[in-house]
């Protein structure tokens, strides 16, 4: 998407819009599902805020509640302090410097190749979370937390060939100061509280989310987490399922989100997809 080319692998973006034709019939299963109430759990770590429209939250909202820990009163930026790691902070990478950490377009990683999306960034600010507390763990777009990240990037891994198979979105962004263990904290915080359920707002489909489940995260970066998600369908009788992994190292957050047009359930985020990306990153920023 940001600089990689325009030249797709051979079949590969056909099998992707094939995929997306799919996958808006998907979405009609989803729509209409109503909430589900939360309850506690346990932390998926290793070691928001509501998405708006226009990128920012209102005074009040049920988010700013869950964003007070992590947000000075009245400095207008978030307070980072107490996470390890962001003593002092640190620059976000460059459009140019983190596009060059990401797959390229046509990149081969086993039976899995990378592409750019084609309809444009993946769970972007129109997927909201209802309620607003539960925001990263739908999307960590600008607005999602009240860190917005500086530069990002955003690929697309499948197998070109399967319109039902796996396929997970990769998501590179980097952030300014403290903002990505910011960003870390609120994913953990929205896992806690929204373990009971809660639901997905999109444009033409609501998702309702009966489960959130931390599960073994990488040992990546300097902190990682990884959950599971159980989703039901309209009609209450399919679950779905699907993973979230997202790994930060200094002022950058590598996101993979991995599901399937499916009621199977896929265990995992691929391993060796977050492997092969984790290791270019890692190579390349150490140069």
């Amino acid at each position: 998407m940001f600089g990689a080319g325009n030249q797709g692998r051979s079949g590969g973006r056909r099998a992707r819009l094939r995929r997306a034709a799919a996958l808006a019939l998907v979405g009609a299963v989803l729509t209409g599902a109503a909430a589900c109430g939360g309850d506690g759990a346990t932390d998926g770590d290793k070691g928001g805020k509501d998405a708006r429209t226009d990128g920012k939250a209102p005074a009040s909202t049920p988010a700013d509640e869950a964003d007070e820990s992590a947000a000075s009163a009245g400095s207008g930026e978030s307070d980072t302090s107490d996470i390890p790691g962001t003593s002092g902070g640190s620059g976000a990478l460059s459009q140019r410097d983190l596009t060059a950490l990401a797959f390229t377009d046509g990149e081969k990683i086993g039976k899995y190749t990378a592409g750019e999306f084609s309809l444009g960034e993946p769970q972007g600010e129109d997927y909201t979370a209802d309620p607003a507390t539960c925001q990263p763990l739908v999307s960590l777009a600008k607005g999602a937390t009240a860190f917005d990240p500086a530069s990002e990037v955003h690929r697309n891994v499948d197998v070109a060939e399967e319109m039902v198979g796996t396929t997970v979105a990769v998501q590179l962004r980097s952030y300014n100061g403290g903002g990505a263990a910011g960003v870390m904290k609120a994913l953990g915080a929205a896992g806690k509280a929204c373990a009971g359920g809660f639901v997905e707002n999109r444009a033409v489909a609501k998702g309702q989310y009966l489960k959130v489940e931390p599960v073994k995260a990488p040992d990546h970066g300097d902190e990682a987490q990884a959950y599971r998600f159980t989703i039901l369908d309209v009609k209450g009788t399919l679950k779905l399922y699907e993973y979230l992994t997202v790994v930060r190292s200094g002022a950058t957050t590598l996101s993979f989100r991995a599901d399937i047009l499916d009621t199977k359930d896929i265990g995992k985020v691929p391993e060796e997809v977050i492997t092969a990306q984790w290791k270019k990153f890692e190579a390349a920023s150490t140069r």
